[in-house]
């Protein structure tokens, strides 16, 4: 019997280089990759016209949308895209903002209100700072041009939220510049960052914070997720267990090749190094995929997500993804 024909779309990142050079291959399957780089517009075309079998999708926007029985994707616990988010909070000094609790009552820029990273970021100074959200004002568009953020979809808001969009014709990063909103939030920090000395991160030592966090909660941010279209396992259900094993053999390799190879992997001078910390940080894995290596971050962002008025209520993880041995 001739393989599946199956289209994936996704970030050429390193842990699926190898399904995208053939190195990995998953068993009943011939894949197609289809590498867009650009995850707002990849996410645009899935949920749009379903241009592929399989892509890349937001989480979260995945989650909210779930719990719709004509919901025409399924999800894999396969996690392409993750990020700590301490990092991602950008404000103006002479704003003289010096705390998280000084954001509220604020006007904060922010691409999309829903997208992932920032709801991690809304939960991460939700919880560890004690910020009351429901203060803030959000502000809507491109971070570093006039106009909106791709288009995402129509997600109903289920409570009381202050969002405006940007009508002006400055993008984010100049707001933040002019003093008009007092902080930046979302997937990407303001191109002028270190070039406008007025723009600082929130938290300098972010990265510290970030390893610190880790430890305590066992969160480590999940931006994205691998969605399929439903129609397809049900009528090919091997390819769901497949495909989980063809990426975790990928991400496998990847790892393999930062920690063990006598050739430099990255061009990262000192990523060997990097890769040996991460390991002993994470207690070997440090990009696990699968249910219960990921649950303490799932059910974080599903508590995010109905706090943020974005899900009416928790969702158990377990009914968020495809069964995968």
């Amino acid at each position: 019997m001739p393989n599946l024909p199956l289209t994936f779309a996704c970030g050429l990142y390193d842990r699926v280089m190898p399904l995208y050079t053939g190195e990995v291959k998953p068993e009943g399957v011939d894949l197609r990759f289809v590498v867009e780089n650009a995850p707002r517009h990849l996410f645009d075309q899935m949920q749009g016209d379903g241009a592929f079998d399989a892509s890349e999708m937001s989480l979260s926007e995945f989650i909210c949308q779930s719990a719709n029985p004509d919901w025409p994707y399924v999800a894999l616990p396969v996690f392409p895209s993750r990020v700590f988010r301490h990092g991602y909070i950008v404000v103006n000094r002479q704003s003289a903002l010096s705390s998280p609790k000084e954001l509220e009552g604020k006007r904060i820029g922010v691409p999309n209100y829903f997208m992932t990273a920032a709801i991690y970021i809304r939960g991460l100074l939700q919880h560890e700072y004690g910020v009351d959200l429901s203060t803030i004002t959000w502000v809507q568009g491109e971070l570093d041009r006039a106009g909106g953020h791709g288009k995402p979809p129509n997600l109903p808001l289920l409570g009381p939220v202050k969002i405006e969009n940007n009508a002006s014709e400055k993008s984010l990063s100049q707001l933040l510049e002019a003093g008009e909103i007092s902080a930046t939030i979302g997937a990407n920090v303001p191109a002028s960052l270190g070039v406008n000395p007025d723009l600082v991160r929130l938290f300098p030592n972010y990265r510290d914070l970030e390893i610190d966090h880790y430890r305590r909660t066992g969160i480590f941010p999940i931006m994205h997720v691998v969605a399929l279209k439903r129609s397809l396992v049900e009528t090919h259900p091997f390819v769901a267990q497949s495909l989980y094993n063809a990426f975790l053999a990928a991400k496998n390799k990847a790892m393999a090749s930062l920690r063990l190879k006598a050739a430099s992997f990255s061009m990262l001078p000192w990523a060997r190094h990097e890769a040996e910390e991460m390991h002993q940080l994470f207690g070997g894995d440090f990009w696990p995929y699968g249910l219960e290596a990921n649950r303490r971050t799932l059910e974080a962002l599903v508590t995010y997500l109905v706090e943020q008025h974005l899900l009416a209520a928790k969702i158990p993880v377990e009914q968020l993804f495809l069964p995968i041995e």
